[in-house]
């Protein structure tokens, strides 16, 4: 942990990061600054596997990554993990919790890469400023609208699941990151066991289904890098998918 010294340095190193987050949406850098000096929050460093937040633990900070990457990992009674999401620079992680009676961490927080993050102390968001600040309101705007927007994920989640066939999930995954980047090469947003994990199914047998795909001449890979050669049946499997999904609703 930080000294508040060595915190201040690391907060002004990262204000960037921190300007960019979706918590402080419409909060200018001064201001932000002030905001900071107000909440004022604990920086720590993890080293690559390190854990961050243990599901079960008691929840006492909500958790900003200023710099590195992490892991969002749930476990089943069988030992079987997922991985939920992969944090970067300036996403949040335990931001539910602060709303929640439970005060425990809901998942498990591992690093993926050397990293900084940053935690408030719920009540030191929640509880009225006795400076009277101005900015309560619109952070806790922010965060509710971030938590509606991950509740949206997580049930995009729950339709992977849902999906009985890799191909359906491969193809559905793809074109959501080919939307996302507008062009039909992009480079994966996490690393390949980390997205057999994110689709719950085995990393050979994932890897054996791409390399189909590829040999059909739908996709091309390199490492991270994935070209879309056949959008039109990419999007025709993906559009099977959520026909198939809405069915069943």
């Amino acid at each position: 942990m930080a000294t508040n010294s060595e915190g201040d340095i690391m907060l002004e190193i990262h204000i960037d990061v921190l300007i960019k987050s979706a918590l402080f949406d419409n909060i200018e850098t001064n201001d932000l600054r002030t905001m900071l000096a107000c909440l004022k929050p604990k920086i720590s460093k993890f080293h690559k596997n390190d854990l961050i937040a243990a599901a079960g633990e008691k929840f006492e900070k909500m958790g900003i990554m200023l710099s590195g990457e992490a892991a969002v990992i749930k476990e089943n009674i069988a030992g079987n993990r997922m991985i939920m999401a992969i944090l970067q620079p300036g996403d949040l992680f335990g931001e539910a919790v602060v709303f929640s009676h439970k005060s425990v961490w809901p998942a498990t927080i591992i690093a993926q890469k050397p990293c900084y993050a940053m935690f408030l102390a719920r009540e030191k968001i929640l509880g009225q400023c006795n400076k009277a600040c101005n900015w309560h309101r619109t952070i806790i705007e922010n965060m509710l609208r971030l938590i509606s927007d991950k509740t949206l994920m997580l049930n995009k989640q729950v339709e992977y699941l849902s999906m009985k066939s890799m191909r359906e999930k491969i193809s559905s995954f793809l074109i959501e990151q080919y939307e996302k980047a507008g062009d039909t090469t992009f480079i994966l947003p996490m690393m390949r066991n980390e997205l057999a994990d994110f689709l719950n199914v085995s990393r050979p047998s994932m890897s054996r289904e791409m390399g189909r795909m590829r040999d059909e001449g739908i996709i091309d890979f390199h490492k991270s890098s994935i070209q879309i050669k056949d959008i039109a049946a990419l999007k025709q499997m993906a559009e099977l998918v959520r026909v198939d999904v809405n069915k069943r609703k």
